[in-house]
């Protein structure tokens, strides 16, 4: 087999540098109905001791909505946006989409590529950050579905992180300003803007950027607004409760923000690029039922989602390896992300070892 290391970590590519007939869209993947839910948290959770009650608990979250999570349609919404801003500036990469988790899987769509002839494709991950759940273990799952494919698969090589992309502060600096619109007038120049973002262990935090990078966007999307009352907060921790997570939780920051006379309160994900059910349930369901009984009012900002900022940036980044004299664009405190990552960064914080460390 010839992918003897993973995406974008120095496997001797077959290829000029430029050359690429492909763009890959791969994201976390949600089921589509009930009968999925308990199969796709098995494949989320496979390998880590997760009991069968925990995962009971939490497709009950997924019954509120039906069992389907709106990842999938997001991303073809997604896609659509993508293809039409591709062929408006001439780029002429056929978009595919594979999840981690559930259909389309990633080896099922290596598949179908390497049936239409594709050889070298660029990937978009539908995360901003570096850590080991936002960047390596896709590349992981990347080398893993390549080498079920078989030699066929294509080379794939991952796009930057994008976090200080201009691109991407605009997109979440409109949505923020839309929420603020819907705080009562006379009280909006003390709403309280709070960033969430998915927590992780502080064990992966420690191996990685993610909490700087974060903060950075939180800085320049308050920058972008206007607002200086702010703060970034974490949701979504699972995992048990004597392992380390980032801190404070959303709920925990609420009630915070409430004891020093707080009336509104902005959330706003820019954690995640689309409203999934994390976002549903956590945010709009158990953070909006926290801040009732604090007597806070509280709105959620939308994701960067289709917004035409975020669309155009994701085009500039295909442009930026299609012809490497494109400015690679980016604002703030920090140089952009690079394009190949260090071998041993992003680690998971628990020593196991990647797939192709074994």
């Amino acid at each position: 087999m010839s992918y003897l290391k993973p995406p974008a970590d120095g496997f001797e590519t077959r290829y000029p540098a430029t050359r690429f007939d492909a763009l890959l869209v791969v994201s976390f993947g949600g089921p589509e109905g009930m009968d999925d839910v308990i199969p796709f948290l098995e494949n989320v959770t496979r390998g880590r001791g997760v009991p069968r009650e925990r995962l009971e608990e939490v497709a009950h979250h997924y019954e509120l909505f039906g069992g389907v999570s709106p990842i999938n349609a997001q991303n073809r919404a997604l896609i659509d946006a993508l293809r039409l801003e591709l062929g408006e500036h001439g780029i002429d990469l056929p978009v595919y989409f594979g999840n981690r988790n559930w259909h389309p899987f990633l080896a099922d769509t290596l598949r179908e590529m390497a049936a239409d002839g594709i050889e070298r494709a660029l990937a978009f991950f539908t995360s901003a950050y570096s850590s080991y759940s936002g960047c390596r273990q896709y590349r992981e799952n990347l080398f893993d579905a390549q080498q079920e494919v078989g030699d066929r698969a294509p080379e794939v090589l991952k796009l930057r992180m994008f976090y200080n992309h201009p691109g991407f502060v605009e997109a979440n600096a409109d949505h923020v300003r839309e929420a603020l619109a819907r705080v009562p007038a006379e009280r909006r120049a003390a709403a309280h803007v709070a960033y969430t973002a998915h927590s992780i262990p502080t064990a992966m935090a420690r191996a990685c950027r993610y909490e700087q990078q974060l903060a950075e966007t939180a800085r320049l999307v308050s920058e972008a607004v206007g607002v200086s009352d702010t703060a970034l907060v974490w949701q979504s921790r699972s995992g048990p409760p004597s392992v380390p997570w980032l801190e404070p939780d959303v709920s925990d920051h609420l009630a915070a923000v409430a004891a020093r006379g707080v009336a509104d309160v902005v959330l706003a994900p820019i954690g995640f690029l689309s409203d999934h059910l994390e976002i549903l349930f956590d945010l709009d369901v158990e953070a909006r039922e926290t801040a009732s009984a604090l007597g806070i009012g509280l709105q959620r900002a939308q994701t960067a989602s289709t917004h035409p900022a975020f669309v155009a940036m994701i085009r500039e980044l295909i442009q930026e390896r299609l012809e490497p004299a494109v400015e690679r664009r980016a604002v703030g405190a920090f140089a952009p992300s690079h394009d190949t990552c260090p071998v041993d960064c992003c680690r998971p914080g628990n020593d196991r070892p990647s797939p192709w460390e074994r």
